[in-house]
């Protein structure tokens, strides 16, 4: 690479790391955002058997 590896070898791990990040993250976003929303409407559940005793 006419002694340019090091230049293009990080180049290319940088690209990759961004880019699996821009998928990565919004999942774990999107999961997450699930899980309060599944806890938040157990809550929600158990409020209302608990005012309908």
């Amino acid at each position: 690479m006419g002694g340019y590896a090091f230049y293009v070898w990080t180049a290319y791990c940088l690209t990759v790391a961004v880019l699996g990040g821009a998928v990565l993250l919004p999942l774990l976003r999107y999961r997450r955002l699930r899980r309060e929303a599944a806890r938040r409407e157990r809550r929600e559940q158990r409020q209302t058997e608990v005012r309908n005793r």
